[in-house]
């Protein structure tokens, strides 16, 4: 029961690998984003808010599609990555990293997002009128300030780039060793009729690795509100 097999292991990894790329994608692009949506005002905003928030109403196997008629290897912008950079994304673990990245995408954002709304402009304002440059202001107040959100957004997308299955097998399928995560696997065996002890073990942990996210999550944002108070108190 407590033995995994080799299929089972390198899901196991997979699954990791794609989430931690999942993340290393998602981090940057959106703080980024949900900066511009907190603090930008522009013709069209509403349209960029739809187009994040996007993934989390449409069915994910649309997103997959979507995903490979743009990054196939004939698609839109895969065609030219392949032809150009030999880089086929479809298909492969990076395809498969990219998914979840889409999918968790807008839960990045919207933790992110809320964080920095929640921030008192006033001390932005402050940094400016002290010579403080945009660039200073969003390294020095804005960031460290909105950083609760930023690691629950975080972890929150890690959490979701490890149950993705609908995007992850329209656009890369089901490949053993090379797209097939743990929620994928745990498909492939409960469609095995017999014993279903395989997938059993994989229920246990994709719950343990879905607790383990959320409680870091509640862990981190705790420790990094108690340092703020600590460093505001300091300031005071």
């Amino acid at each position: 029961m407590l033995t995994l097999t080799q299929i089972e292991i390198d899901a196991f990894y997979l699954t990791l690998k794609v989430a931690l790329f999942s993340i290393a994608i998602c981090l940057p692009i959106g703080v980024t984003v949900a900066f511009i949506l907190s603090r930008a005002s522009f013709p069209g905003k509403w349209l960029l808010d739809g187009l994040v928030h996007l993934p989390l109403v449409m069915p994910p196997v649309v997103v997959g599609y979507i995903l490979l008629i743009l990054l196939g290897k004939r698609g839109i912008i895969g065609e030219w990555l392949f032809q150009t950079f030999d880089i086929t994304i479809a298909f492969s673990w990076k395809g498969a990293a990219i998914a979840s990245a889409v999918m968790a995408f807008p839960l990045m954002v919207r933790a992110v997002r809320l964080s920095l709304d929640s921030i008192d402009k006033g001390l932005e304002a402050a940094a400016r009128t002290l010579g403080a440059n945009n660039i200073k202001v969003f390294f020095t107040i804005t960031l460290p300030l909105s950083l609760p959100g930023v690691i629950a957004g975080t972890i929150l997308a890690f959490a979701r780039s490890l149950g993705e299955f609908g995007a992850t097998i329209t656009f890369v399928s089901n490949i053993p060793g090379e797209t097939q995560t743990l929620p994928l696997a745990l498909y492939n065996f409960t469609q095995i009729p017999g014993d279903q002890t395989p997938a059993i073990r994989l229920l246990i942990i994709s719950l343990i690795l879905a607790f383990g996210a959320l409680i870091a999550s509640d862990v981190l944002a705790r420790r990094v509100n108690k340092r703020l108070g600590l460093n505001a108190g300091e300031r005071d």
